[in-house]
């Protein structure tokens, strides 16, 4: 039996996966397929590259200025300057260059290049805002389809899937200007299923409550999780379990989070093991 895991996008808060990944490795659970869009692109190729849970946490600390790229103050302050659509180009606040620099380098110290020099099946979805289409990055193409991309580098696969509207450009790949895949597969359950896994674990994060205490940031990170919870119903439907991490009320980019939400994720996983473990079993009886 194939098992496979469905990594939500979200943030900073994508941190939480690698929490997740280290409760299984803890108790001898292996993840046969992996999937992951946007910051969960960025965990779920660097665990299927063979980097170890716990690991990727101190990667993300150490890398964290190049992978989030700024700070929620200038996201605030240039609100009315996202977009810029002269001569048809369109302008986020920062390139992604970071991003795929710092990829690139992690994968070249396992000698990982191209997204078919990783053994373990992965998907990493992202969209082509100029074609309003999703496409897959992928080793193993399940079926001939023009919408799965095998040749690739890792950074820039990465990129493409992470590029956050009015935050980053898009990624610009030929003909294609890649964004954020969340905007049509902030789950990629279905693509998961298609590369042979047999049960599949998705992972999301808990949408948190509007108060009176609430400001701008945390409006945007309700309107993303309700967006992305809305596109990622079908997909949810295919996936066996799903753990919804609660992450109390982390931003999109609030980089002194990433321990807790690494713990959030490791406690959401152990929290419901048993339940993990049952469906593994009763797969095999």
């Amino acid at each position: 039996m194939k098992i496979g895991i469905a990594l939500s996008g979200g943030g900073i808060r994508g941190i939480a996966h690698a929490g997740v990944l280290q409760a299984l490795l803890e108790n001898n659970i292996n993840i046969d397929v992996i999937g992951g869009t946007s910051s969960g692109s960025m965990v779920a190729s660097l665990y299927a590259m063979g980097y170890e849970p716990s690991y990727i946490y101190k990667l993300f600390k150490k890398h964290a200025k190049e992978i989030a790229g700024l700070s929620s103050i200038p996201i605030l302050s240039g609100i009315g300057y996202f977009m810029n659509i002269k001569k048809n180009k369109i302008k986020g606040l920062k390139t992604g260059n970071e991003i795929e620099e710092v990829f690139n380098k992690l994968a070249s110290e396992k000698n990982i290049y191209n997204v078919t020099d990783i053994k373990m099946p992965i998907v990493v979805p992202t969209v082509d805002i100029k074609e309003s289409k999703e496409y897959v990055f992928t080793n193993y193409i399940p079926h001939n389809d023009n919408k799965y991309i095998s040749d690739i580098q890792i950074g820039k696969m990465i990129r493409a899937s992470s590029s956050f509207p009015a935050v980053f450009s898009p990624c610009n790949i030929s003909k294609h200007a890649f964004l954020d895949g969340g905007a049509l597969d902030n789950i990629p359950v279905v693509e998961v299923r298609k590369q042979g896994a047999d049960k599949v674990i998705a992972v999301k994060f808990t949408e948190d409550k509007i108060d009176s205490k609430s400001d701008i940031m945390d409006i945007v990170m309700k309107t993303i999780d309700i967006m992305g919870s809305k596109i990622a119903e079908e997909s949810l439907k295919n996936s066996d379990i799903i753990l919804n991490i609660k992450t109390n009320k982390t931003r999109l980019l609030e980089m002194d989070k990433l321990e807790e939400c690494y713990k959030y994720g490791y406690s959401c996983a152990m929290e419901r093991m048993q339940e993990i473990k049952n469906m593994i079993k009763n797969n095999k009886s």
